[in-house]
């Protein structure tokens, strides 16, 4: 039996002056993003601060594995922008 959807936030970290850095490699990465939003799996996601300092992704999956499978073939993450990263499911209350 296949395990139900359920939210997951997926936190990431940026390397400092990640606006000027991320240049080469945000047309990439918004390509990558985009691809699983038009499968329904990210639902939101976007830079956290101003100055940027880091990222917030909210999924609809069945599998956290599938966050961490994102988060592993990231441009970003290939390209040593993402310092840190958090994957914890979320129990909206109030929508």
């Amino acid at each position: 039996m296949a395990q139900p959807e359920r939210l997951h936030v997926l936190t990431y970290d940026y390397v400092e002056n990640v606006v000027e850095r991320r240049a080469p490699h945000r047309a990439e990465h918004l390509a990558y993003a985009g691809r699983w939003r038009d499968e329904g799996k990210i639902l939101l996601a976007g830079a956290v601060g101003d100055p940027p300092h880091g990222a917030l992704f909210v999924f609809r999956v069945a599998d956290v594995a599938e966050v961490e499978a994102f988060a592993d073939g990231d441009p970003y993450v290939a390209a040593g922008l993402v310092t840190g990263r958090d994957v914890q499911p979320w129990n909206v209350v109030i929508a």
